[in-house]
């Protein structure tokens, strides 16, 4: 009995997360209070920690600007395309009923190229959207069901302008990107015939090139592109630590004035 107890309590494996958040608690109070230490026995205990304060927030004011100008370290919300809405029509050309204006005539959006960099990032947002298992207007099962017939863009900076790649504002930023649903391949087995409307293969043949089925519904998703907010934490503890530097500073010097008022009367 003693021995079943024992195997059972060395086979339960334990492993909770408090031993890497003590792991990063001991090594922050060794690193700082270990500065810390030396400053209050040089200096006293209060001068120390303002010098140690105001050490720490300076170089947190510097790392937060670091982060800001880079866009790394602690991010917020990355940029991505949020779908709008999700249009059914007849016609590829045929966006009248969207409830976007400026999707309902494509004549002045930017075609989009294979390859091009919104275009494939619309593209991943549409995918999730039509074939998503949590998505609440999947259109498919898979993304394999479709094909993507064609791609427009329209607004954001012009970026073939230098200026237009300083900080400002940003217009707003649409994309369309049309699917409709590919032709069927069967795989016939002996004595099968082919369906009018599929492509057929013999058995251990190469599959075709997936093509739209020309009678299909044109399916356009709308997106409208969120710029996110990859820089608002940076930018927080940033300013929130150049703020306590600025308090730290201002009691140390308030100290010195203080301590020069008393020298001067003695």
């Amino acid at each position: 009995m003693a021995s079943f107890a024992a195997t059972v309590a060395l086979s339960i494996t334990w492993d909770p997360t408090i031993r890497g958040i003590l792991v990063v608690l001991v090594s922050v109070a060794v690193l700082m209070g270990s500065g810390y230490l030396l400053l209050s026995t040089n200096l006293g205990t209060r001068l120390g920690f303002l010098v140690a304060a105001g050490a720490f927030w300076g170089w947190m004011t510097i790392m937060g600007l670091a982060w800001w100008a880079y866009g790394i370290g602690l991010k917020g919300p990355a940029p991505t395309w949020r779908v709008e809405e999700v249009l059914t029509s007849t016609r590829p050309d045929d966006t009248s009923q969207a409830a976007l204006d400026l999707a309902r005539d494509l004549s002045t959006w930017k075609e989009l190229p294979e390859g091009d960099v919104i275009r494939g990032e619309a593209q991943a947002s549409a995918d999730a959207a039509l074939a998503g298992e949590e998505s609440p207007v999947a259109a498919f099962d898979s993304t394999s069901e479709y094909i993507t017939t064609d791609a427009y863009a329209i607004g954001g900076k012009d970026l073939s302008n230098p200026l237009s790649r300083l900080p400002g504002p940003t217009p707003p930023q649409y994309a369309i990107i049309q699917v409709q649903e590919v032709v069927p391949v069967v795989t016939l087995s002996e004595g099968q015939t082919c369906p009018p409307e599929a492509k057929c293969i013999k058995f251990g043949e190469t599959p075709p090139k997936a093509e739209p089925n020309v009678g299909s519904p044109v399916i356009s998703v709308i997106m409208v592109r969120d710029l996110g907010a990859q820089r608002l934490p940076p930018a927080l503890i940033t300013l929130a630590s150049a703020v306590l530097l600025g308090v730290t500073c201002s009691a140390l010097h308030r100290r010195d004035q203080v301590a020069a008022e008393h020298r001067s009367q003695v």
